[in-house]
């Protein structure tokens, strides 16, 4: 894996790992070795980012990787004429749905990586912490599209509603599409 945020990850990990080495093998209270990773998918490039830095993170500590994706569990009709209101029908599960867990288990397979998956149905936040609770694990490992301020008003955040609904340790990991590119000069830094 690249990039300095694993670089970062990796640093810490080690520091901590080393910390407790050096203290005669005993851990500090509080701390343990991540025994579950879940990794939220949805098909989109961040969530691939994301998928390959969870399994890396997996591979690395030995942990399981629970792989999820969420569908919605009911589609709405648009309206089709005058006085036709929208209406709404339990959306069936299909190949569709089913597609960015199959590619999930794809790369895994090419790393070398053993995981367990679920398709799940219903509001993705309230899913994908309640899976995380059920399952008890570890660490949320989740992708961002990196939408700007105004966009995830208007239509939200799964990452961050994630964040902000569980007790568990979420990793947001930012898809490369959203980062600006090299090419453009960075906002400059305010200080307060």
């Amino acid at each position: 894996m690249s990039g300095e945020l694993r670089s970062s990850i990796g640093a810490l990990a080690d520091g901590t790992a080393r910390a407790s080495a050096d203290d005669g093998g005993v851990e500090p209270k509080g701390t343990r070795a991540m025994k579950k990773i879940l990794i939220a998918v949805d098909g989109s490039p961040a969530s691939t980012e994301a998928l390959e830095f969870g399994l890396d993170l997996a591979a690395e500590e030995a942990a399981r990787a629970l792989i999820v994706h969420v569908a919605p569990a009911i589609d709405t009709m648009p309206a089709v004429g005058f006085g036709m209101s929208h209406g709404a029908v339990v959306h069936e599960l299909t190949e569709h749905d089913r597609a960015p867990l199959d590619e999930a288990k794809a790369v895994a397979g090419e790393l070398g990586v053993a995981v367990t998956t679920a398709l799940l149905r219903g509001p993705a936040v309230r899913e994908l912490t309640a899976i995380a609770d059920e399952q008890d694990v570890d660490l949320i490992v989740i992708g961002s599209r990196g939408h700007g301020a105004l966009t995830t008003a208007l239509l939200g955040s799964v990452s961050l509603g994630v964040l902000r609904h569980t007790q568990r340790p979420v990793l947001i990991v930012r898809g490369h599409a959203a980062a600006p590119a090299a090419s453009e000069e960075p906002a400059p830094a305010l200080l307060a």
